[in-house]
Parts: structure tokens; sequence; C-alpha cells
């Protein structure tokens, strides 16, 4: 009765992951295909999206480089809770995959990010080892 069940659970796993390959696979990205119908064919969707990912860059530099210090042990938690997300998408990416290029790129986004989150965490350890009294 059990393994009915659990048989019952994996046709379900199977069916859900096979509909979401075929999504992907039909879907575009309609961000892109926005700009490229607003401006008649005249914005590269690719040019759109590097647009972006430079102009994100430039206001992430300025508004990291604008928090003042008492600020900073508040932004390195806020940074690790960011970067569990990216877990959970890095591990969509290896575990629902379409290519081998989208399993390479989330197993490497999967490192990175917890590299980042164990450094948040020391970072944050020591930041707060700071406010503390010391002994004499």
């Amino acid at each position: 009765m059990a393994s009915e069940t659990m048989n019952t659970a994996l046709n379900a796993l199977d069916q859900a992951v096979a509909a979401v390959r075929s999504a992907a696979e039909q879907t575009p990205d309609a961000v892109s295909l926005a700009a490229h119908g607003v401006s008649g064919g005249a914005i590269d969707p690719f040019v759109f999206q590097l647009a972006i990912f430079v102009l994100s860059i430039f206001v992430g530099y300025y508004v990291v480089w604008s928090v003042t210090p008492a600020l900073h042990t508040p932004l390195m938690a806020v940074t690790n809770a960011i970067s569990s997300v990216i877990v959970v998408g890095a591990l969509l990416a290896v575990g629902v995959s379409l290519s081998g290029l989208a399993t390479g790129f989330g197993f490497v986004a999967l490192i990175l990010v917890s590299v980042n989150i164990f450094g948040g965490f020391l970072v944050t350890s020591r930041m707060l080892a700071m406010y503390k009294k010391k002994e004499r």
C-alpha cells in the first residue's frame, strides 16, 4: 500500500517535471519580446538584457557604497537571505535542467552562493563581536 502511494507520487512528479520542461521550451522571454515589439524590432533582446544588467551593476555599486557602517551587519543578514533564495534557484537549475549547460551553470551558482553564505555569516559574526563588551 505504501509503495503504491510512493509510485503514484513519483508518477505525479514525473508529469510535473515534463510539464515544466515543455513550458520552458515553448515560452520565450516576455520582457525581451515586449521591448522588441515596442521598438519595432530596433532593439535586440540581447542588447536590452545587457543594458539592464549593466544598469543593475551601477545601481548596486552606489547602493552598497552609500550604506553607513552601522547598517553593514543588517545588510549582511539580508544578503545571506537573498543568497538562500539563489540556492533554491540553483538547485532547480541543477535538478530540472533542459541541457547540460544549465546544469553546469546551476552547479557553479550553487558553489558560489554557498561560499557567499558562509563568508557572510563569518563577517556578520565578526561584526557582532565588535559590539560586545570586552572582558577585563
